[in-house]
């Protein structure tokens, strides 16, 4: 009879198991064996949990995506926050140490780059998109009108999405990434200053 909780351990260990592969060997190379070995694993046990590599790597994007959920969450829940400290907020999620690490960086980049070849990847991107436009959008329509709102949301998911990228990318990204989530802040609070 299985320990009580060894599912969620084992599925856990082989999740953090990928992000190690990718940052090391890129997603392309990264195999079940790749992931196993970094795992002490036996390779079954990804079929047996995941159903193969792309269900693995699915539940491995699930797994960032719920991470920075849970950096938001931890910040807003049940807290009285104005408009711009929620926005606030949103960059220092976006920003967070478990989305800038090596592993996630070399993760989230191997992800998009596949997600225009992968449906289930393309969906998940769809809706990590969607999410960010949301949360930001909630907080511009509390400030701005609805059509400024809408744009403003654009122009800062925009915003997220591009420094974080052009850091991650960078041959210094820790500092960049410091650099970069202070320009998103300085964005928001110069375009609030401007709609004013």
């Amino acid at each position: 009879m299985p320990k009580v909780g060894m599912k969620e351990l084992r599925e856990q260990q082989l999740i953090d198991a990928t992000l190690e592969s990718v940052a090391q060997y890129g997603l392309h190379n990264t195999t079940i064996v790749t992931i196993s070995r970094l795992a002490g694993l036996s390779s079954g046990i990804i079929s047996h949990y995941f159903g193969g590599k792309q269900g693995l790597v699915d539940a491995t994007v699930k797994h960032l995506l719920s991470q920075l959920k849970i950096a938001l969450l931890e910040k807003t829940h049940d807290k009285q926050l104005s408009p711009e400290q929620r926005l606030m907020v949103i960059i220092d999620a976006n920003f967070s140490q478990t989305q800038r690490s090596v592993a996630a960086t070399k993760t989230w980049l191997s992800f998009w780059a596949q997600s225009m070849h992968e449906p289930g990847l393309a969906r998940l991107q769809h809706i990590n998109n969607k999410r960010l436009y949301s949360n930001l959008l909630h907080s511009y329509r509390r400030i701005l009108n609805n059509e400024a709102a809408n744009i403003a949301a654009k122009q800062t998911a925009a915003m997220i999405d591009g420094c974080w990228l052009r850091s991650a990318l960078s041959l210094r990204p820790e500092e960049e990434f410091v650099q970069a989530q202070a320009l998103c802040k300085k964005f928001i609070k110069d375009l609030l200053v401007h709609s004013a």
